[in-house]
């Protein structure tokens, strides 16, 4: 079994400072999307963004608890935790672009199948035994990139501007996965954590703006 690299204390302190900082932001946000959907009075808007925000949140509280205590007994549990999370903020950051502005017949078969990729993700990685990185960050690659298999219909049915926060956070997250991947380099899951703050940043202010 390949062996990876522990973590050193300040490393792990950067991964928590980071992340805590998102747990923040993401409660912040979470309550703004429900306040504002509310108001609003679209169901549809409602139940899709607590959705999003919850996965927000959630992402970065479990991220957070699992490296501020990564010394306990409870590391595994929370390890798992932490990664499982990626796929319901992917599904959760999905949920709203597919049932409001998309919502129709390629909207729910996207919202099937990213939801199902999500759900497998999760199992995979409870149900593993090996310490195998790379198929766990290429399935989060392809759900987050697979808005881009039908873009044709997908541009016809969403704002262009959106389109362009959506692509712009993709980046943020394809380019912080090779950090994520790279162990061996201190610091590097540091860097990963810095993308994804930037990567979930764009895709708020995008879907903020374009959608709520």
């Amino acid at each position: 079994m390949k062996k990876y690299r522990k973590f050193t204390v300040g490393e792990e302190i950067s991964h928590s400072i980071t992340h805590g900082i998102g747990a923040l932001l993401g409660i912040a946000a979470l309550i703004v999307l429900i306040v504002l959907s509310s108001k609003q009075k679209n169901a549809w808007k409602i139940v899709s963004f607590s959705i999003y925000g919850a996965s927000l949140f959630l992402l970065y509280l479990s991220s957070t608890l699992f490296h501020s205590l990564s010394f306990t007994k409870s590391k595994e549990i929370l390890k798992k935790l932490d990664l499982s999370m990626i796929y319901i903020l992917i599904a959760g950051t999905y949920t709203p672009i597919l049932l409001v502005p998309m919502r129709g017949t390629l909207g729910w078969i996207l919202f099937g199948i990213i939801w199902t990729l999500a759900i497998i993700g999760i199992v995979f990685k409870w149900i593993s035994v090996g310490k195998n990185k790379v198929i766990p960050t290429l399935l989060y690659v392809i759900m987050g990139w697979i808005i881009i298999f039908p873009i044709k219909q997908v541009l016809t049915m969403i704002p262009f501007g959106l389109f362009i926060w959506l692509i712009s956070g993709g980046v943020a997250y394809t380019i912080g996965a090779i950090f994520h991947l790279w162990r061996k380099q201190p610091y590097a899951h540091f860097i990963w954590h810095l993308f994804v703050l930037t990567g979930s940043t764009l895709h708020f202010l995008g879907i903020l703006i374009y959608i709520l």
